[in-house]
Protein backbone atom coordinates (compact mmCIF):
# COMPACT_ATOMS: atom_id res chain seq x y z
CA UNK A 1 0.00 0.00 0.00
CA UNK A 2 1.47 3.65 -0.95
CA UNK A 3 2.23 5.47 1.67
CA UNK A 4 0.15 8.94 2.47
CA UNK A 5 2.34 11.71 1.94
CA UNK A 6 2.08 14.18 4.68
CA UNK A 7 2.68 18.00 4.82
CA UNK A 8 5.32 17.24 7.40
CA UNK A 9 7.32 14.84 5.14
CA UNK A 10 7.55 17.67 2.44
CA UNK A 11 8.52 19.81 4.80
CA UNK A 12 11.00 17.81 5.95
CA UNK A 13 12.33 17.59 2.31
CA UNK A 14 12.46 21.07 1.83
CA UNK A 15 13.66 22.09 5.26
CA UNK A 16 11.08 24.68 6.43
CA UNK A 17 7.89 24.46 8.93
CA UNK A 18 4.79 22.47 8.48
CA UNK A 19 3.43 25.84 8.62
CA UNK A 20 5.12 27.06 5.70
CA UNK A 21 4.50 24.23 3.13
CA UNK A 22 0.67 24.22 4.38
CA UNK A 23 0.73 27.97 3.12
CA UNK A 24 2.45 27.25 -0.11
CA UNK A 25 0.02 24.96 -1.24
CA UNK A 26 -2.90 26.88 0.12
CA UNK A 27 -1.70 30.11 -1.90
CA UNK A 28 -1.60 32.17 1.40
CA UNK A 29 0.61 34.98 1.52
CA UNK A 30 4.31 34.84 3.81
CA UNK A 31 5.76 32.68 1.79
CA UNK A 32 8.09 33.74 -1.30
CA UNK A 33 7.40 32.75 -4.79
CA UNK A 34 10.59 31.10 -5.28
CA UNK A 35 10.05 28.96 -2.37
CA UNK A 36 6.21 28.54 -3.45
CA UNK A 37 6.86 27.04 -6.41
CA UNK A 38 9.57 24.70 -4.83
CA UNK A 39 7.10 23.39 -2.24
CA UNK A 40 4.63 22.99 -5.32
CA UNK A 41 6.98 20.98 -7.80
CA UNK A 42 7.80 18.47 -4.49
CA UNK A 43 4.28 17.92 -3.66
CA UNK A 44 3.35 17.09 -7.01
CA UNK A 45 6.88 14.51 -7.51
CA UNK A 46 5.77 13.07 -3.94
CA UNK A 47 2.37 12.63 -5.04
CA UNK A 48 1.12 14.45 -2.05
CA UNK A 49 -2.96 14.93 -1.96
CA UNK A 50 -5.08 17.33 -0.10
CA UNK A 51 -6.85 16.10 2.88
CA UNK A 52 -10.44 17.71 1.11
CA UNK A 53 -9.30 14.87 -2.25
CA UNK A 54 -8.40 11.84 -0.02
CA UNK A 55 -12.05 12.42 1.58
CA UNK A 56 -13.70 12.03 -1.65
CA UNK A 57 -12.34 8.73 -1.91
CA UNK A 58 -12.61 7.13 1.37
CA UNK A 59 -13.03 8.66 5.20
CA UNK A 60 -9.89 9.51 6.79
CA UNK A 61 -8.38 8.15 9.76
CA UNK A 62 -5.34 9.03 11.97
CA UNK A 63 -3.55 7.61 14.66
CA UNK A 64 -3.47 9.60 17.76
CA UNK A 65 -0.74 9.28 20.33
CA UNK A 66 -1.55 10.21 23.69
CA UNK A 67 1.53 10.78 26.36
CA UNK A 68 1.07 11.73 29.82
CA UNK A 69 3.27 11.22 32.82
CA UNK A 70 4.05 8.30 35.26
CA UNK A 71 2.85 11.10 38.32
CA UNK A 72 -0.71 10.94 37.08
CA UNK A 73 -0.82 7.76 37.13
CA UNK A 74 0.35 6.64 40.74
CA UNK A 75 -2.88 5.35 40.80
CA UNK A 76 -4.65 2.94 38.43
CA UNK A 77 -7.77 4.96 38.97
CA UNK A 78 -6.38 8.29 38.33
CA UNK A 79 -8.52 11.79 37.02
CA UNK A 80 -6.20 10.99 34.10
CA UNK A 81 -6.87 7.59 33.21
CA UNK A 82 -10.65 8.22 33.30
CA UNK A 83 -9.73 11.25 30.76
CA UNK A 84 -7.64 9.20 28.46
CA UNK A 85 -10.61 6.66 28.81
CA UNK A 86 -12.83 9.15 27.51
CA UNK A 87 -10.49 10.65 24.57
CA UNK A 88 -9.85 6.78 23.66
CA UNK A 89 -13.66 6.35 23.07
CA UNK A 90 -14.44 9.68 21.78
CA UNK A 91 -11.27 8.66 18.77
CA UNK A 92 -13.61 5.22 18.02
CA UNK A 93 -16.58 7.05 17.07
CA UNK A 94 -14.46 9.70 15.06
CA UNK A 95 -12.40 6.67 13.20
CA UNK A 96 -9.27 7.17 14.86
CA UNK A 97 -6.59 5.29 16.84
CA UNK A 98 -5.15 5.91 20.21
CA UNK A 99 -1.96 4.84 21.52
CA UNK A 100 -0.90 5.78 24.77
CA UNK A 101 2.54 6.53 26.18
CA UNK A 102 3.39 7.08 29.72
CA UNK A 103 6.52 8.71 30.42
CA UNK A 104 8.22 7.16 33.55
CA UNK A 105 9.01 9.99 36.19
CA UNK A 106 13.09 9.27 35.84
CA UNK A 107 12.62 9.25 31.48
CA UNK A 108 11.06 12.86 32.12
CA UNK A 109 14.04 13.37 34.30
CA UNK A 110 16.20 12.88 32.06
CA UNK A 111 14.44 14.38 29.12
CA UNK A 112 14.37 10.96 27.76
CA UNK A 113 11.78 11.88 24.31
CA UNK A 114 8.50 9.76 23.91
CA UNK A 115 8.67 6.84 22.24
CA UNK A 116 5.55 7.75 19.78
CA UNK A 117 7.53 10.85 18.34
CA UNK A 118 10.85 8.91 17.47
CA UNK A 119 8.67 6.39 15.67
CA UNK A 120 7.00 8.58 14.02
CA UNK A 121 3.91 6.14 14.53
CA UNK A 122 1.24 8.69 14.63
CA UNK A 123 -0.45 11.48 12.96
CA UNK A 124 -0.42 13.74 16.62
CA UNK A 125 -0.53 14.12 19.51
CA UNK A 126 -2.47 14.50 22.42
CA UNK A 127 -0.68 15.80 25.75
CA UNK A 128 -3.00 14.73 28.98
CA UNK A 129 -1.45 16.89 32.10
CA UNK A 130 1.41 19.18 31.83
CA UNK A 131 4.91 17.88 32.32
CA UNK A 132 7.86 19.57 34.10
CA UNK A 133 9.45 22.75 32.12
CA UNK A 134 12.24 21.49 30.54
CA UNK A 135 10.47 18.61 29.36
CA UNK A 136 7.84 20.77 28.05
CA UNK A 137 10.23 23.05 25.90
CA UNK A 138 12.16 19.57 24.61
CA UNK A 139 8.70 18.34 23.19
CA UNK A 140 8.32 21.75 21.45
CA UNK A 141 11.21 21.07 19.74
CA UNK A 142 9.77 18.46 17.66
CA UNK A 143 7.44 20.79 15.31
CA UNK A 144 7.09 18.07 12.76
CA UNK A 145 4.04 16.53 14.80
CA UNK A 146 0.65 18.26 15.75
CA UNK A 147 0.03 18.62 19.29
CA UNK A 148 -3.20 19.50 21.67
CA UNK A 149 -2.29 19.74 25.53
CA UNK A 150 -5.05 18.23 27.56
CA UNK A 151 -6.19 19.76 31.17
CA UNK A 152 -3.15 22.65 31.12
CA UNK A 153 -2.20 25.21 28.96
CA UNK A 154 1.38 27.34 28.60
CA UNK A 155 2.06 30.79 28.03
CA UNK A 156 5.52 30.33 26.88
CA UNK A 157 4.27 29.13 23.24
CA UNK A 158 1.33 29.12 21.35
CA UNK A 159 -0.07 25.29 21.06
CA UNK A 160 -3.87 24.43 21.09
CA UNK A 161 -4.74 23.68 24.58
CA UNK A 162 -8.30 22.71 26.06
CA UNK A 163 -8.72 23.28 29.51
CA UNK A 164 -11.67 23.24 32.20
CA UNK A 165 -13.02 26.41 32.85
CA UNK A 166 -11.06 26.64 36.32
CA UNK A 167 -11.74 30.60 36.98
CA UNK A 168 -15.17 30.89 36.64
CA UNK A 169 -16.17 26.93 38.13
CA UNK A 170 -14.03 27.94 41.39
CA UNK A 171 -15.50 31.33 41.72
CA UNK A 172 -18.65 29.69 41.43
CA UNK A 173 -17.76 27.24 44.48
CA UNK A 174 -16.17 30.08 46.73
CA UNK A 175 -19.52 32.07 45.54
CA UNK A 176 -21.91 29.45 46.57
CA UNK A 177 -20.54 29.20 49.92
CA UNK A 178 -21.01 32.99 50.65
CA UNK A 179 -24.53 32.58 49.57
CA UNK A 180 -24.53 29.67 52.37
CA UNK A 181 -23.52 31.98 54.95
CA UNK A 182 -20.02 31.72 55.25
CA UNK A 183 -17.23 34.49 55.30
CA UNK A 184 -13.82 33.02 57.08
CA UNK A 185 -13.14 30.94 53.42
CA UNK A 186 -9.59 29.14 52.98
CA UNK A 187 -8.28 28.09 50.02
CA UNK A 188 -6.68 24.41 49.57
CA UNK A 189 -3.67 24.29 46.66
CA UNK A 190 0.13 24.41 46.26
CA UNK A 191 0.14 27.67 43.98
CA UNK A 192 2.38 27.98 40.83
CA UNK A 193 2.32 24.34 40.77
CA UNK A 194 0.17 23.95 37.69
CA UNK A 195 -1.74 26.76 35.66
CA UNK A 196 -5.34 24.97 36.93
CA UNK A 197 -4.30 25.85 40.88
CA UNK A 198 -3.62 29.15 40.27
CA UNK A 199 -6.83 30.02 38.00
CA UNK A 200 -8.69 28.77 40.19
CA UNK A 201 -7.35 30.33 43.45
CA UNK A 202 -7.82 33.40 41.30
CA UNK A 203 -11.68 32.65 41.15
CA UNK A 204 -11.52 32.02 44.51
CA UNK A 205 -9.90 35.64 45.31
CA UNK A 206 -12.76 37.46 43.18
CA UNK A 207 -15.69 36.04 45.09
CA UNK A 208 -13.93 36.81 48.03
CA UNK A 209 -13.36 40.73 46.67
CA UNK A 210 -17.15 41.36 45.45
CA UNK A 211 -18.32 40.67 49.18
CA UNK A 212 -15.64 42.66 50.47
CA UNK A 213 -13.95 39.44 52.46
CA UNK A 214 -10.73 39.13 53.96
CA UNK A 215 -8.16 37.09 52.41
CA UNK A 216 -5.58 35.75 54.85
CA UNK A 217 -2.08 34.48 53.99
CA UNK A 218 -2.55 32.06 56.92
CA UNK A 219 -5.59 30.91 54.46
CA UNK A 220 -4.28 29.52 51.86
CA UNK A 221 -2.72 25.93 52.65
CA UNK A 222 -0.93 23.97 50.25
CA UNK A 223 -2.37 20.37 49.48
CA UNK A 224 1.61 18.77 48.14
CA UNK A 225 5.00 19.21 47.41
CA UNK A 226 6.91 21.18 45.00
CA UNK A 227 9.08 18.58 44.24
CA UNK A 228 7.66 15.11 44.11
CA UNK A 229 3.70 16.08 44.33
CA UNK A 230 2.84 14.01 46.51
CA UNK A 231 -0.84 14.88 47.84
CA UNK A 232 -4.05 13.20 48.61
CA UNK A 233 -4.41 11.19 52.37
CA UNK A 234 -0.35 10.81 52.17
CA UNK A 235 0.05 14.84 52.43
CA UNK A 236 -0.16 16.72 55.75
CA UNK A 237 -1.92 19.70 55.81
CA UNK A 238 -0.65 22.84 57.44
CA UNK A 239 -3.99 24.49 59.05
CA UNK A 240 -3.83 27.80 61.21
CA UNK A 241 -2.80 27.75 64.65
CA UNK A 242 -5.50 30.50 65.46
CA UNK A 243 -8.41 31.88 63.39
CA UNK A 244 -9.70 28.52 62.07
CA UNK A 245 -11.32 29.10 59.09
CA UNK A 246 -14.96 28.06 58.84
CA UNK A 247 -15.06 26.97 55.06
CA UNK A 248 -12.15 25.25 52.98
CA UNK A 249 -12.57 25.72 48.83
CA UNK A 250 -10.09 22.82 47.67
CA UNK A 251 -9.14 22.37 43.88
CA UNK A 252 -9.87 18.83 43.35
CA UNK A 253 -12.04 16.14 45.04
CA UNK A 254 -9.02 13.96 46.24
CA UNK A 255 -7.35 17.03 48.25
CA UNK A 256 -11.08 18.01 49.72
CA UNK A 257 -11.37 14.37 50.79
CA UNK A 258 -8.06 14.20 52.51
CA UNK A 259 -8.95 17.47 54.00
CA UNK A 260 -11.91 16.44 55.24
CA UNK A 261 -10.02 12.75 56.80
CA UNK A 262 -7.70 15.12 58.53
CA UNK A 263 -9.84 17.69 59.91
CA UNK A 264 -11.53 14.78 61.71
CA UNK A 265 -8.32 13.78 63.35
CA UNK A 266 -8.41 17.20 64.63
CA UNK A 267 -11.95 17.15 66.16
CA UNK A 268 -13.79 19.15 63.25
CA UNK A 269 -16.69 17.43 61.87
CA UNK A 270 -18.27 18.21 58.31
CA UNK A 271 -20.46 20.14 57.30
CA UNK A 272 -21.53 20.63 61.21
CA UNK A 273 -18.02 22.28 62.54
CA UNK A 274 -16.76 22.98 58.72
CA UNK A 275 -17.61 22.66 55.32
CA UNK A 276 -15.42 22.07 52.36
CA UNK A 277 -15.86 22.42 48.56
CA UNK A 278 -14.38 20.58 45.81
CA UNK A 279 -13.48 20.23 42.11
CA UNK A 280 -13.53 17.75 39.24
CA UNK A 281 -16.28 15.63 40.79
CA UNK A 282 -13.86 12.40 40.54
CA UNK A 283 -12.50 10.54 43.65
CA UNK A 284 -10.36 7.66 43.50
CA UNK A 285 -12.59 4.30 43.59
CA UNK A 286 -11.08 3.04 46.76
CA UNK A 287 -12.34 6.10 48.76
CA UNK A 288 -16.30 5.24 48.17
CA UNK A 289 -18.91 7.19 46.71
CA UNK A 290 -18.39 11.40 47.42
CA UNK A 291 -20.63 12.99 49.45
CA UNK A 292 -18.30 16.28 48.40
CA UNK A 293 -19.80 19.71 47.05
CA UNK A 294 -18.37 19.90 43.99
CA UNK A 295 -17.65 21.31 40.23
CA UNK A 296 -18.25 18.71 38.27
CA UNK A 297 -15.46 18.47 35.03
CA UNK A 298 -16.48 18.05 31.59
CA UNK A 299 -14.45 15.37 30.60
CA UNK A 300 -16.44 14.19 27.33
CA UNK A 301 -16.68 17.74 26.11
CA UNK A 302 -13.14 18.49 27.01
CA UNK A 303 -11.97 14.95 25.14
CA UNK A 304 -14.45 15.92 22.24
CA UNK A 305 -12.72 19.44 21.70
CA UNK A 306 -9.07 18.12 22.19
CA UNK A 307 -9.69 15.54 19.27
CA UNK A 308 -11.20 18.20 17.08
CA UNK A 309 -8.19 20.53 17.63
CA UNK A 310 -6.06 18.30 16.30
CA UNK A 311 -8.15 16.52 13.56
CA UNK A 312 -8.05 20.22 11.99
CA UNK A 313 -4.53 20.87 12.93
CA UNK A 314 -3.36 17.31 11.19
CA UNK A 315 -5.28 18.49 8.21
CA UNK A 316 -4.32 22.35 8.27
CA UNK A 317 -1.10 23.10 10.27
CA UNK A 318 -1.94 26.90 9.58
CA UNK A 319 -4.95 27.37 11.26
CA UNK A 320 -4.83 29.89 14.65
CA UNK A 321 -4.20 27.83 17.97
CA UNK A 322 -6.37 28.75 20.54
CA UNK A 323 -6.64 28.05 24.56
CA UNK A 324 -10.57 26.37 24.60
CA UNK A 325 -12.41 26.75 27.69
CA UNK A 326 -15.02 24.08 28.84
CA UNK A 327 -17.33 24.75 31.48
CA UNK A 328 -18.94 22.40 34.27
CA UNK A 329 -21.46 22.44 36.51
CA UNK A 330 -21.93 22.78 40.06
CA UNK A 331 -22.63 19.23 41.88
CA UNK A 332 -24.58 19.97 45.36
CA UNK A 333 -23.88 17.32 47.77
CA UNK A 334 -23.63 17.24 51.85
CA UNK A 335 -20.25 19.06 52.73
CA UNK A 336 -21.36 22.34 53.28
CA UNK A 337 -23.76 23.64 56.12
CA UNK A 338 -26.74 26.15 55.81
CA UNK A 339 -25.84 28.81 58.26
CA UNK A 340 -28.55 31.53 56.33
Amino acid sequence: MTKTVRLADIAERVGVSVVTVSKALAGQKGVSEEMRAKIKGLADEMGYMPVHSVRQEKAKSYTVGVITFEKYFARFASFYWKMYQELATRAVRENCFTMLEVIAGFDEDALVGPKLLEEERVDGIIVIGKPKHDYLKMLYQNKKIPMVFLDFYDDEEIVDSVISAGFYGMYRMTEYLIQNGHERIAYVGTLMYTESITDRYFGYCKALMEHGLEQRPEWIIKDRGYGDGLMGLNYTFSFPEDNMPEAFVCNNDVTAYALIRQLAEKGYQVPEDISVVGYDDYLYAEFGDSEITTYSVDMAEMTKVALECLVKRIENAAVNTKVNTVNGSLIERSSVRKKN
